[in-house]
């Protein structure tokens, strides 16, 4: 009788994606997942709320709040410096997690962490956030609400039997349900899912995050409010340069998304070298902040009320040049100094900023080209083209002007990854030791079948064969480590090793015995021509045998062997498709 079917290969079937029932299960959690995301959204913006109000009002309220509306004089130095403080003990003596922007350590966690984040940083993430950016501090919410969000959907899928990269859907799902929340912004929050944070785009993963996604942009009127966050009625330029333009825009932020990633690890770099506890960091940088907002108060906070000033081009000239100018060097100078804030509000103020002064020399309204700088900044300096293109047009309703908004974020892209080898979410990552690539291509594993790199016709050994020829045959003449024993017919009845011929030749009693009654393929591993290398390497690994036989299907006819050596033969291949450059049309082919 030819083995049954193994299991590993029960499990694997040839189609398009890799995807079972348990999707459906992923999805019905992260309906949950998307509320608490929502949720999570709405609290942070009451917590900062409540801070700005407590910090420069000296009142008890959780309504909006303006820092720009608040006359403290010379306070304006101090109130920073408290809040800064007061994040620095958090850190220190409840996690250091809490410190930074958030999207690394998100990264960090799904990639190296089985996707597992704690109850306390769930809890002390916004507040920190909150009490960073109430009282002064240059940072947007979007980041502390993806770490929120994100373990939120981790301490959910932490409740019942999942695996790592089921944790990570179900973290990656709370951290975009808890971007739409905050801005409104669905589609730009799945493609950040899929450009930054789950590494893969699988349908299971993709739906998860699609439903966690729109239960909380569901859930959004109710408590945030509905429509988008800058809605503007922006006129489209109609010069027939408008898509160059955006091009060129997309270029200068590409590089001052570039440099303010090299300045901030430089400021950061300066901070390890003070002689004092990084707690107190945070309070060291906030005197700069509270020195940028005696130059300008509008440096301040989140600075959405700036944003939507720079796209209704409401601005005084030298108020933007402020905010390009002062802006980066307190954001730099607060984020530099390990303090709880987000990046992309900033990056939106700043590349807008530029877009916005650029736009005096164009023509036109400068509106729009601020909203064209905010698309190529965030694409720029988070490496997320497709995000960025259209979080700018969700953000402000504009959707006619995706044509610029794409090509100014392809721009910057292009420019960023050619200037820099990490991203600003990555670096932090990178200097802890861990290396992250953020490309995503098909296994070449997973993309060739078993005929295609198998030995064909591969040396066997008779099962009529008596175990002292084969002990013989194994010490003097053996070239691998193990070979097929097949029937007559050449069917598969096992694979006799190096070890088994250690192990039979002190056994004076199976000297005479044949292979076909010694050997057992119980455990035996084989694939079929058309199994994927990807499988057989997942077979090599499961069951510790270096060598699988290929068979027939029906006949279980040995076809073939593939080895641990064949499969490397994979990437070789596609190494060489990357690096070897031929040319077919107007010359001779040559490598």
């Amino acid at each position: 009788m030819p083995p049954a079917p193994q299991t590993s290969l029960e499990r694997h079937r040839l189609a398009d994606h890799t995807v079972d029932r348990r999707m459906l299960l992923l999805a019905g959690m992260a309906l949950v997942v998307g509320t608490g995301g929502a949720l999570g959204a709405w609290m942070l913006i009451k917590l900062i709320a409540l801070a700005t109000n407590l910090f420069w009002f000296g009142r008890l309220s959780a309504d909006d709040a303006v820092i720009t509306d608040a006359s403290v004089g010379v306070l304006i130095i101090v109130i920073p410096v408290i809040g800064s403080l007061i994040v620095g003990l958090m850190a220190r003596f409840g996690s250091d997690k809490i410190r930074g922007h958030g999207i690394p350590e998100a990264i960090e966690t799904i990639l190296f962490g089985e996707s597992r984040l704690s109850f306390k940083v769930a809890m002390l993430k916004p507040l920190s956030s909150a009490i960073s950016i109430g009282s002064g501090g240059p940072f947007g919410a979007e980041g502390p609400i993806i770490m929120t969000g994100g373990a939120i959907g981790s301490l959910f899928a932490q409740s019942f039997h999942l695996s790592a990269a089921e944790r990570k859907t179900l973290l990656v799902a709370g951290a975009a349900a808890g971007m739409t929340g905050i801005f409104g912004t669905p589609l730009a929050a799945i493609l950040l899912a899929l450009e930054v944070l789950l590494f893969e785009w699988k349908p299971r993963s993709f739906v998860p995050v699609l439903v966690a996604v729109m239960m909380a942009y569901s859930w959004r009127p109710y408590l945030v409010g509905s429509g988008p966050m800058f809605a503007t009625t922006l006129p489209l330029p109609q010069s027939h340069w408008a898509l160059a333009t955006s091009g060129v825009i997309g270029l200068i932020v590409g590089f001052e998304a570039t440099v303010l990633s090299t300045l901030l690890y430089r400021i950061e770099d300066l901070f390890h070298k003070l002689p004092l506890h990084w707690m107190w960091w945070p309070a060291i940088g906030a005197i700069v902040v509270g020195l940028g907002g005696m130059v300008d108060a509008h440096v301040l906070g989140a600075g959405y009320a700036s944003i939507e000033a720079l796209l209704a081009g409401s601005l005084a000239l030298k108020v933007v040049l402020a905010l390009l100018i002062v802006k980066a060097i307190v954001w730099l100078v607060a984020l530099g100094s390990g303090t709880s804030g987000g990046v992309l509000a900033p990056l939106l103020i700043l590349g807008g900023s530029a877009g916005f002064l650029v736009g005096q020399l164009l023509g036109g309204d400068a509106g729009f080209w601020a909203m064209i700088g905010m698309a190529g900044i965030m694409s720029g300096a988070m490496r997320a083209p497709l995000t960025g293109a259209i979080f700018a047009a969700e953000l402000t309703g504009l959707f006619d002007a995706l044509p610029h908004t794409i090509i100014a974020a392809g721009s910057a892209y292009a420019v960023s990854v050619l200037l820099m080898r990490r991203s600003i979410l990555t670096e932090k990552i990178a200097r802890r030791g861990r290396h992250i690539l953020q490309e995503y291509t098909v296994d070449a594993l997973d993309l060739l079948q078993a005929h295609q790199l198998m030995t064909r016709t591969p040396q066997t050994l008779p099962g009529s064969l008596t175990v002292g020829d084969a002990v013989a045959f194994f010490a003097s003449e053996a070239r691998h480590r193990s070979y097929p024993v097949v029937d007559g017919n050449g069917r598969l009845l096992g694979m006799m090793s190096r070890t088994d011929a250690f192990l039979w030749q002190s056994d004076p009693t199976l000297a005479q015995a044949t292979l076909a009654d010694t050997v057992s393929d119980a455990a035996q591993p084989v694939a079929y021509p058309d199994t994927t290398c990807g499988i057989v390497a997942d077979l090599i690994i499961e069951t510790r045998n270096g060598r699988v036989p290929i068979v027939e299907r029906g006949t279980h006819k040995v076809m073939g062997i593939l080895s641990r050596q064949d499969l490397l033969k994979a990437r070789s291949a596609d190494r060489r498709a990357e690096t070897e450059r031929d040319r077919f049309i107007g010359g001779i082919s040559k490598a």
